[in-house]
């Protein structure tokens, strides 16, 4: 199952079938009780370890978690964001499109280049986030239907305080017991980010009613405003607003 697949307008019976069967799961999916989507959330505590707020200076983190439709609506609702941008991070820059990245075969992967403010929301509070409700770091180069290295969870460290603390709570979340398998998560320094295409900017507030959406990522709203109440605002931080 690929997202191209979900998207795209069907062109033959094979898709059409296809799209019939997600149309049900969807249907299925909207008439589960409250809370049993909310399941794949992980209840984790906050980082030992994290960055003082001695800066009113706009920060910026990046991650990778899988598709970045995900990762970035739930940042996009997480106060103290003020933009989470959708783009690849770990190869180079003449591969740095989703064609090429979709191939698997480019070093980088799907990420969000997040920008907070450090008064309002550490770079530790957003681990746990993105820890907790914006993917599963125990899956290896993969998130729900997506496979490849392209969809791995990784930290892109912009800085050795970054690394730091991602490092430490990765360690601290393997020995607190709250997944039943080590995580997966691997941390790499962040060479440079680049910016998805513009298609795929505010996909998940655009697309509210995609198979995909509803299924993999409308779940993680939820979990995010169940789970980091205090953090969570309604009202998303929108690319192009």
């Amino acid at each position: 199952m690929t997202r191209q697949t979900i998207t795209h307008p069907a062109r033959s019976l094979r898709y059409w079938l296809l799209g019939a069967l997600l149309a049900i799961a969807g249907t299925l999916l909207l008439q589960t009780p409250p809370g049993a989507a909310n399941e794949r959330a992980v209840i984790i505590p906050p980082p030992a370890m994290d960055e003082p707020a001695n800066t009113t200076t706009p920060a910026t983190a990046v991650f990778a978690g899988g598709c970045f439709w995900g990762v970035q609506g739930v940042f996009q609702h997480v106060k103290g964001v003020s933009q989470a941008l959708s783009g690849y991070a770990g190869g180079s820059a003449d591969s740095a499109n989703y064609e090429q990245v979709s191939a698997g075969d480019t070093a980088h992967a799907e990420s969000v280049q997040i920008t907070y403010d450090p008064v309002q929301i550490s770079y530790g509070q957003l681990l746990q986030i993105y820890f907790s409700v914006a993917h599963d770091p125990t899956q290896l180069n993969r998130q729900g239907p997506d496979r490849g290295t392209q969809y791995r969870s990784t930290v892109f460290a912009a800085s050795a305080q970054q690394r730091q603390i991602a490092e430490a709570y990765i360690a601290q979340l393997n020995q607190s017991g709250a997944y039943k398998k080590p995580l997966a998560t691997t941390v790499e320094n962040l060479q440079a980010f680049y910016p998805a295409e513009a298609y795929h900017q505010d996909y998940l507030t655009l697309n509210p009613q995609s198979m995909y959406i509803v299924i993999n990522d409308q779940p993680k709203i939820a979990n995010l405003a169940r789970v980091f109440a205090t953090h969570y605002r309604a009202e998303p931080a929108l690319v192009n607003p």
